[in-house]
């Protein structure tokens, strides 16, 4: 992973005494809350129903042992014991007193963290897979150019304002796990039949109250480009924009209302006024943060172990956990691990104890190299685990809440913290989703059905990324109480989808009923081999409709 230098150092510390004494001097009244807010929201600082909220970076998902014990700090000391890890891969503290945030602050900088830009009218977090660097299906580590335009989106004051707030995500995979298509900009990297770096550039996706699918901007962009084009992209942006009205600011829609090949024609023009200047990149600098991403130490091992393969034969709950929860790596003997944060009923989805922290911590010393991931749908990955490893692992994870069996199932839910927490929210996520989990509480019977992705959002801000679950469930109000409006048919990956509403919306105890009639369906009409978003795609939603509302009563 990337280790900051004096520069980054001195950036981070920098912006903590700045903040603490804006913190101070919003405590002594001589910052209004309104002269306030620009500047707490650019250091990650939400005021929620409660409490302040701190969401804290993770670039690209990508942690220490060492950082995910000072996280475990955080959450011990200045929180209620948890931190929540979101589809931004980052985690945010919900019980955080304003006069201790310049203590965190410090704290993180000391272990190589901040909060800078996870919140604001700015370029947030940039993201990618959790699987980066070792992933089977990997053309090649996107970390490095994640990294670069971290370090460049970092206080670069060009952009530190502009109409709404702007998402990038990477992925350099043959399949997309990092949901690029519903980003601002999603960058594609691939290699040529000449071994040459280049991107595919989508830009305009994104979801919240107008979902949109990103349309491809370019295609063939050598990776020396990517900062000048990312860079016209925003410039673009930033002049047309509309600042008029925030529902309308996001870059989704001057990408609809110019059209693409407008929108396009425009970042041409601008691009190639910049594409020779300073943001051009170097291969010495790309050489300079790859040899931060260099590969561990791999013990030179065979692809079949014997004692992985007889605790597979020996024990069921094990071999569905593998089946489930481990994924292919690039090294023999060697597998990446999914720990989940979707337990049941017993935490919320997202939610870590500072103990499943600093127990993560050390599983991925002794296990690994010292390294974790967040997933962007809420989970905790070790990237390199020894196939013979794999049973212990699984036995301690097991007894620390973070080793259940369902990655990609259906209690595998993404949610947002939703009305519990979130003063923008309509309706509670939580909830709804432990309802869920409790009604489907069987593995045996979740395996059966096999993927299915059921997201949580409790308000049109979308945090939940609720459009693009093949089951999506959106807080909505009605006359002051909480309902829920399902949507069907979302997707993520190379073949991203929005779903479509079912119909009119649920009250909240009618939810449960209402998920298992859509299921029902599916296994009534599945054929042989299909997943649930294959039978949705055959048979369509009328089925699906006609089922939930013929046997709830709404």
């Amino acid at each position: 992973m990337y280790h900051y230098d004096d520069y980054d150092r001195a950036l981070v510390r920098e912006r903590v005494a700045q903040f603490r004494d804006q913190v101070e001097r919003r405590i002594g009244g001589e910052l209004s809350e309104e002269e306030f807010l620009p500047l707490r929201l650019q250091n990650g600082l939400y005021l929620q129903k409660h409490a302040y909220m701190l969401r804290v970076a993770i670039p690209y998902g990508t942690l220490s042992a060492d950082q995910m014990r000072a996280l475990a700090h955080i959450a011990r000391l200045y929180d209620r014991g948890y931190g929540h890890f979101t589809t931004r891969q980052n985690i945010q503290f919900n019980w955080i007193e304003l006069e201790r945030v310049a203590d965190i602050l410090d704290w993180l900088a000391a272990h190589d963290m901040h909060a800078i830009q996870t919140s604001g009218n700015c370029v947030r977090n940039i993201t990618t897979e959790a699987f980066a660097g070792v992933a089977a299906d990997e053309y090649l580590d996107p970390r490095p150019l994640a990294e670069i335009l971290r370090q460049w989106s970092t206080i670069n004051p060009e952009f530190l304002f502009l109409p709404r707030k702007f998402k990038i995500a990477l992925c350099a995979a043959a399949e997309d796990r990092a949901a690029i298509q519903v980003h601002d900009i999603g960058l594609q990297l691939y290699r040529d039949e000449a071994d040459e770096l280049l991107l595919r550039v989508l830009v305009g996706g994104g979801l919240g109250r107008t979902p949109i699918i990103a349309q491809q901007l370019r295609e063939g962009l050598p990776w020396q480009d990517c900062l000048s084009y990312v860079e016209a992209i925003l410039r673009v942006y930033n002049r047309h924009g509309r600042r008029d009205n925030k529902y309308k600011a996001r870059i989704k829609i001057l990408v609809k209302a110019l059209g693409i090949e407008a929108f396009a024609a425009e970042v041409e023009r601008e691009w190639q006024q910049i594409k020779d200047g300073p943001a051009q990149l170097t291969e010495e600098e790309y050489q300079r943060v790859a040899a931060s991403f260099s590969r561990p130490d791999y013990a030179e091992l065979t692809a079949v172990d014997l004692d992985f393969a007889t605790c597979l034969a020996r024990d069921g709950a094990f071999a569905r956990w593998v089946e489930r929860n481990v994924r292919a790596h690039q090294m023999p003997g060697y597998a990446s691990v999914l720990l989940s944060t979707k337990p049941g009923i017993s935490a919320a989805p997202g939610d870590a104890t500072a103990e499943q922290m600093e127990q993560l911590a050390d599983w991925s010393e002794r296990y690994g190299f010292g390294e974790i991931r967040v997933a962007h749908e809420q989970n905790l990955v070790l990237p390199d685990v020894r196939k013979s490893d794999l049973y212990s692992l699984w036995r301690e994870a097991s007894a620390a809440g973070l080793g259940t069996a369902n990655a990609g199932l259906l209690t595998d839910i993404i949610a947002c913290p939703g009305g519990d927490f979130c003063s923008l929210a309509n309706a509670k996520s939580i909830p709804i989703a432990q309802a869920i989990q409790q009604r489907f509480d069987s593995l045996d019977y979740l395996h059966d059905l096999g993927d299915i992705s059921l997201n949580i959002s409790g308000c049109m801000n979308a945090c939940g990324h609720h459009h693009i679950g093949n089951i999506g469930i959106l807080g909505v109000d009605k006359n002051g109480s909480e309902w829920y409006q399902l949507t069907l048919g979302g997707s993520q990956g190379q073949h991203a989808a929005l779903g479509k509403v079912i119909g009119p919306s649920f009250a909240a105890e009618q939810v449960p009923a209402v998920i298992e009639r859509i299921v029902h369906t599916y296994v009534d009409y599945r054929e042989s081999g299909e997943g649930f978003l294959d039978t949705y795609q055959r048979i369509g939603l009328e089925p699906f409709k006609e089922r939930v509302y013929a046997e709830v009563s709404v």
